[in-house]
């Protein structure tokens, strides 16, 4: 089934291929009240400039200069200068080396025995601490642990056990009963309230004013191949009124104030003669001598070797250390090593020359480049002022258009030789036909009966 794309669609989609995207107010500007506007397709409007034109681009003619040379004689290198190398080996020699294949061990011990079991770690840091040079002891060498204990002595000492302080007394207050007239309930004034009278009117309110809207309208020529469909007519329409019964205030609402006489009643009081009073009482402080136990010095440790005499106030921890060492294993063994190393002698053989004739550049080859002008003509062109868009025009509508309005648009068309049949005041397919070519052969806007093409077809209403 073929479909046949009608020129309604063909002007739909214009704004998506030639047509420039221009954003067009959804109501009509400048309107007047009682006419119609439709949103129409506005065709590209050209004007035709002159402009020089280049019709043959600069450029320049090349033309070479060739070299020039001259014979000459001249002594060359055929054979250039040379080096004669001679290699002489290396020769080699045997030594005997004792080498370690055991290192010497130190460990330290609890004694000097042969199964004596190595010292901690802990014991270690502590002879370190205490004096021994862990890192400069020789073997064979012992160290023993000794401490003096911590020492104490007795004092007296005076404890207060009770701050100096002041007691209070107090002395309570005097007072005597009296007779006191007192206020139970003050003087004021009361507010008594008048109502409002109000009495029942009728008035007319108005609940819509005069205003113009903007109706879809119709187009009898809406058919036309290039109309986008939307026509708007600015309509007047009057203010609405309503009767409302009312509630009018004829007095309004008072107030009236009354006098009300304060209350009092006697009562008996107590009136005060002397107030409280505080006596102060110093207390002295109180201290109690008692013995304390103080220590007078820490317990100290120190190591020494066992070859020293040590004091007596010294005591023996039992914690001892000596560094034993397993003497290092050797082993000899017979290398091949180089005496004299390999060399190579350098012989130098001289060069070789010849006298022969050559060939001398006097002047090198040039480029002489000659510069050619360009060439311009004058040419008509054929310049896009504004792009194809959409915009509001006024158009005719059923509020203005009658059979006498079509057949005059008929007879006109036909005179400039565009066939829209006989004229019968119906807008039917031919007269609508013609109408579209016309307006897209004299760069009209298209999809509506406009009275720009009204005015191009010389009629008046």
């Amino acid at each position: 089934m073929k479909i046949k794309y009608s020129n309604l669609l063909v002007a739909l989609l214009l704004p998506l291929t030639y047509i420039n995207a221009q954003e067009v107010s959804l109501i009509p500007p400048d309107a007047k009240a009682g006419e119609c506007y439709a949103r129409v397709v506005l065709p590209a409007q050209y004007e035709t400039v002159e402009e020089q034109v280049m019709v043959k681009e600069p450029s320049s003619e090349i033309s070479i200069v060739p070299a020039e040379y001259r014979m000459a004689e001249e002594e060359i290198e055929v054979i250039p200068a040379t080096k004669k190398l001679t290699p002489i080996p290396a020769t080699y020699k045997e030594i005997t080396e004792t080498i370690e294949v055991k290192p010497a061990i130190r460990t330290w011990k609890t004694s000097l025995k042969k199964k004596a079991l190595p010292v901690s770690k802990m014991i270690l840091a502590a002879a370190g601490a205490g004096g021994v040079d862990l890192n400069s002891s020789q073997p064979g060498n012992c160290y023993k642990e000794y401490f003096i204990p911590r020492k104490f002595k007795k004092i007296t000492e005076d404890i207060l056990v009770r701050n100096e302080h002041n007691e209070t007394e107090v002395i309570p207050a005097e007072f005597e009963i009296v007779e006191k007239t007192i206020v139970i309930k003050p003087a004021s004034k009361e507010i008594i309230e008048v109502p409002a009278v109000y009495e029942e009117t009728e008035e007319q309110v108005l609940v819509e004013a005069e205003k113009t809207v903007w109706k879809k309208g119709q187009n009898p020529a809406q058919k036309v191949s290039g109309a986008t469909g939307e026509i708007m007519c600015l309509v007047k329409i009057p203010a609405k009124y309503k009767t409302i019964k009312k509630r009018v205030l004829k007095t309004p609402a008072t107030t009236k104030i009354v006098e009300v006489q304060e209350e009092t009643q006697v009562i008996k009081v107590k009136k005060l003669l002397t107030d409280t009073q505080i006596k102060n009482i110093p207390m002295p402080a109180v201290y109690e001598t008692i013995e304390k136990t103080q220590l007078e010095s820490e317990s100290t440790f120190s190591w020494h070797n066992i070859k020293d005499e040590v004091e007596d106030a010294l005591k023996y921890t039992g914690y001892q250390i000596c560094l034993t060492e397993e003497p290092a294993e050797t082993k000899e063994v017979t290398k091949i090593v180089l005496d004299v190393p390999a060399k190579v002698e350098e012989e130098v053989i001289p060069a070789t020359n010849e006298v022969v004739a050559v060939q001398k550049l006097i002047t090198e080859a040039k480029e002489v480049k000659t510069p050619i002008e360009a060439e311009y003509k004058m040419m008509k062109k054929r310049k896009k002022i504004s792009a194809t868009h959409v915009g509001w025009k006024r158009i005719l509508c059923q509020t203005n258009m009658n059979k006498d309005v079509i057949s005059k648009i008929q007879s006109a068309l036909n005179e400039k030789g565009y066939n829209a049949g006989e004229a019968d005041g119906l807008l039917g397919r031919g007269t609508k036909n013609a109408l579209d070519k016309f307006q897209r052969d004299n760069n009209l806007a298209t999809g509506g009966i406009t009275y720009e093409t009204l005015g191009a077809l010389n009629i008046e209403l």
